[in-house]
């Protein structure tokens, strides 16, 4: 299959080539067109294709996605997600993993194993239902982040402390530990709640923009006018 990213860095857009009988991985809701020979199966934390995919129920939410074959013949499948932004390939080989947002993941092919990565992540540290996925295997695997990309190498020993909401992935070789930024006085009043400091070798990929804040921004133009309306 092939790949190409249009649009980049604002409007990313990523369109899959499949030849008869390939297949992509995409995260539900991402697609945006697909040729009459695509067919689309929908599965929810089962294994499958996609191998060892050990998803469960976190803070309410769960993960579903699409496989979607060519059946019928070649074909064309296109992708985006919400936020606008860019999307960038991540290259997983043995021994070179990610961690991943979930809200991040757009598409993979069916050699990537993708799995819940349990140790912290999954004890509500994110807040607002977030939750990391490991990314393990063979293949490429596509990110959308909200804003452009900002990717920063870490040497062995070398620590970065990036806010939870601009943290899009990083290298599973890396160590992480997630902390509140500041004291709990601090954590409330700044508004950056919690961080976490990752730890090389490995990269880190941060998204320039947080679309937290910019929900609570978007609120602000929109309350007054919401009000008005209710008068």
């Amino acid at each position: 299959m092939k790949f190409e990213v249009k649009y980049k860095p604002s409007y990313a857009m990523l369109v899959v080539s499949l030849n008869q009988g390939e297949t992509i991985t995409a995260e539900s809701g991402a697609m945006t067109y697909m040729d009459l020979a695509i067919e689309v199966r929908t599965r929810k934390r089962e294994k499958s294709l996609l191998g060892s995919l050990s998803l469960s129920i976190i803070g309410g939410q769960s993960f579903w996605v699409n496989d979607y074959v060519a059946a019928k013949g070649s074909g064309d499948v296109a992708f985006v997600s919400a936020p606008v932004g860019d999307i960038e390939q991540l290259d997983i080989a043995p021994g070179k993993g990610y961690i991943i947002q979930k809200s991040a993941y757009v598409a993979s092919t069916p050699q990537v194993n993708l799995d819940v990565k349990w140790e912290g992540f999954t004890k509500g540290l994110f807040g607002n239902g977030l939750f990391m996925i490991k990314a393990t295997g063979n293949g490429p695997l596509f990110i959308n982040t909200f804003g452009a990309i900002d990717v920063r190498t870490l040497q062995a020993g070398q620590s970065l402390i990036v806010d939870n909401f601009h943290l899009v992935c990083f290298s599973d070789t890396c160590s992480y530990k997630v902390t509140k930024f500041g004291g709990l006085k601090e954590t409330i009043l700044s508004g950056e709640g919690l961080v976490t400091q990752i730890t090389g070798p490995g990269d880190v990929y941060i998204q320039t923009k947080n679309l937290d804040e910019f929900t609570k921004w978007l609120w602000t133009i929109l309350e007054p006018k919401i009000r008005n309306m209710h008068r």
